[in-house]
């Protein structure tokens, strides 16, 4: 009697609760970002502190740029589209490469140029110094200058990828922007992220 009432009603729990369990991401935990004290685009400080709490998506930029940067910029717009349905569970962030040139006003400028939701997307810029050894250390994202552009502007050549850091200051992810699977990736891994609450 107990051996089919094992095979009657497990199945019934133990199969229901397995197909019903929440996919479980596999993010890497590649450090925490350190204290830091740069500007945003409104001319405030702008801390480690503004990225606890919620997962933030982030980018590496610089106003000037006429190459990769309005693309990836447009894609980050489409981040914060496809992301709008969680509000401000789900922010994102993008440093200046070059942080000589822009200023909180261009950052501004530019951050309405892509549409940017100033309750969700931040753009952050400050002591040059301080700055790249920000997005070179922790960020893990390099910034060459090569000269100028026969447009006049500098050729900084920076990393494509954007960054997927934790409610707890968690560096979780790199994905590359050129890749559309990729970019899918990082929104659901952003998604698990304000679901678990991490």
């Amino acid at each position: 009697m107990l051996v089919v009432l094992v095979f009657a009603v497990v199945p019934g729990i133990v199969v229901p609760t397995l197909m019903c369990r929440r996919e479980v991401a596999d993010l890497k935990d590649w450090g925490v970002i350190p204290a830091f004290q740069l500007v945003d685009e409104r001319g405030q400080e702008f801390t480690e502190e503004a990225l606890r709490g919620h997962p933030t998506i982030v980018s590496f930029l610089f106003t000037r740029c006429d190459t990769i940067c309005p693309i990836t910029t447009a894609k980050m717009r489409n981040l914060q589209e496809i992301t709008a349905d969680l509000g401000d569970r789900i922010k994102l962030l993008s440093f200046t490469v070059d942080p000589g040139y822009d200023t909180p006003e261009r950052l501004d400028a530019y951050a309405q140029k892509f549409t940017a939701d100033p309750e969700r997307w931040r753009f952050v810029t400050g002591d040059p110094a301080r700055e790249r050894a920000l997005v070179e250390g922790a960020f893990m994202t390099s910034t060459v200058p090569e000269g100028t552009r026969p447009s006049g502007v500098p050729n900084i050549a920076h990393g494509g990828y954007f960054m997927l850091v934790d409610a707890e200051l968690h560096l979780r992810g790199s994905y590359d922007s050129n890749s559309p699977t990729e970019l899918d990736q990082l929104q659901k891994d952003a998604r698990y992220l304000a679901r678990v609450g991490h």
